[in-house]
């Protein structure tokens, strides 16, 4: 098995449909030791059975914004599990009201938090398990289209990714030395907790789906698949890269499909 002996902090976790489970859930297959978070006592109920699925015990509550979560992680890790050799971030928040209406209105407040909790974040998590983290190892993020490219309602969440992602390249020189890798996986629209927040997403997936190169949406299977890899050995020369599995929507410049007002089509390149 790829990861083998290998072991794991993964941070982001809510459910069996979210992104991180599906992370989790090829690196067990693939045989590695896992220890999860969660934010709050309403989240621990659910990740605890996941974290036993998974064969783990190891259960950590973590608010990334709370400094002294973070102090202590790294004492917690090395307790239960010595040296760990990656760590997922799948951490991102942004009130729902800077998820409406024009970007323009975003207010300081709703900014900031955005920022702090989807970007800064990471760069927190990593110094906090660095003590504990091995010469060799992975650090891994998520991120999206939306970033680098308009995509509707995402607003300042956008913002926030197109942030994060130079984040990945600034932490991976820095840590390079060190022989740790920083990669971000950009995941094509999955219905999640978390995508529930964007407006329309329902079309969004649609849209994605008849217009991506592989005519489907992308699967929380899909993605652990190619986190599994950044995180392995596999993957020993690749730091700084924003990886795309989206079902190859990204390469496209126009679309198969276009509707009006009414939902109508007026442009269907392949229509028959």
């Amino acid at each position: 098995m790829i990861l083998k002996g290998k072991k794991g902090l993964i941070v982001g976790v809510a459910n069996a449909k979210s992104i991180a489970y599906g992370i989790a859930e090829a690196c067990h297959e693939q045989g590695a030791q896992m220890a999860f978070t969660y934010l709050n006592d309403a989240l621990k109920k659910r990740v605890e059975p996941i974290a036993e699925e998974f064969g783990s015990k190891f259960v950590y509550e973590l608010d990334v914004n709370n400094p002294a979560h973070l102090d202590g992680l790294a004492d917690r890790i090395k307790a239960d599990l010595g040296e760990i050799d990656f760590v997922v971030h799948a951490v991102a928040y942004a009130p729902k009201e800077a998820l409406e209406g024009e970007f323009v209105n975003t207010s300081k407040e709703a900014f900031d938090i955005a920022m702090g909790t989807s970007v800064y974040s990471l760069l927190s998590l990593t110094r906090a398990v660095l003590p504990v983290l091995k010469e060799g190892g992975s650090v891994l993020t998520l991120t999206y289209l939306g970033g680098p490219k308009f995509v509707p309602h995402y607003n300042v969440m956008g913002v926030a990714k197109a942030a994060l992602e130079s984040s990945v390249r600034y932490l991976a020189h820095d840590l390079g030395a060190r022989g740790i890798r920083v990669n971000a996986i950009s995941a094509g629209p999955i219905k999640t907790l978390a995508a529930s927040g964007i407006g329309d997403f329902r079309m969004i997936l649609r849209y994605n789906e008849i217009n991506a190169p592989l005519k489907r949406n992308v699967t929380t299977q899909d993605v652990g698949k190619s986190a599994m890899y950044l995180l392995s050995d596999l993957a020993s020369g690749v730091t700084g890269e924003v990886h795309y599995v989206d079902c190859g929507y990204n390469i496209m410049g126009m679309g198969d499909v276009a509707t009006d007002a009414e939902g109508n089509t007026i442009l269907a390149w392949d229509a028959k």
